[in-house]
């Protein structure tokens, strides 16, 4: 399972990308809002730093297919690594199938069942965005359904499209969606920070640290 960090916030992307475990980007109306800046400004600095898919969104008001692929151009022309994040609803499957009849990639988010997964996968998506986040906040198993949908690929044979876990809130998310069949995990800096942390690891520094220092000093 590959990492992509999930947010807006340069200096993350940044921090994350330094460490060597990322390889895309995915943003969302709400990051790029809370960043306060230009879309087409943030997305290009990232495109700097991230030489990966960078996830771009159409307006969160804008509904309909028609606008929706006239967007996406618009976003796939910013550069070459764009993806263009597409919501799961009818106008949004139109939208899907045209932009990638054109070339352009997608990524179908917003999805909380598998049969969403499948629509946006014979729509042509190339990316699709399961939230298990959201669904445990209300009590569903999320990584029930990365575990559907990754059977439900692997079994129809013939599916391209690779499986975004999105809407991660914790390290026992990753393994979850790891072991379940997930290509990707985009995670926010916070949670892949938290993944490099054990106390075991803490405590092996220390002792390593003592035990040089009681032999060679400083």
């Amino acid at each position: 399972m590959k990492f992509f960090i999930d947010t807006a916030n340069v200096e993350d992307i940044r921090k994350a990308n330094d460490m060597g475990v990322i390889c895309g980007v995915t943003t969302n109306p709400s990051l790029i809002a809370k960043e306060g800046r230009v879309f087409e400004e943030v997305i290009a600095e990232i495109a700097s730093i991230v030489d990966g898919p960078i996830s771009g969104e159409v307006k969160a008001t804008t509904t309909d297919a028609e606008g929706m692929i006239r967007e996406g151009r618009e976003i796939a022309k910013i550069h070459p690594n764009m993806v263009v994040k597409i919501p799961m609803t009818v106008e949004g499957l139109k939208a899907c199938k045209q932009l990638t009849a054109e070339g352009i990639k997608t990524n179908v988010t917003l999805v909380f069942t598998a049969n969403q997964a499948l629509l946006a996968a014979r729509a042509g998506a190339t990316y699709v965005s399961p939230f298990l986040g959201r669904l445990d906040d209300i009590s569903v198993r999320g990584v029930d359904l990365i575990r559907e949908i990754a059977e439900i690929f692997a079994v129809a044979g013939d599916i391209d499209t690779k499986i975004i876990a999105a809407s991660i809130r914790n390290p026992m998310h990753i393994t979850d969606c790891a072991l379940a069949g997930a290509d990707i995990a985009t995670v926010p800096y916070g949670v892949i920070e938290k993944m490099t942390k054990h106390p075991l690891t803490d405590a092996g520094i220390i002792k390593f640290q003592e035990d040089y220092k009681a032999v060679f000093g400083e």
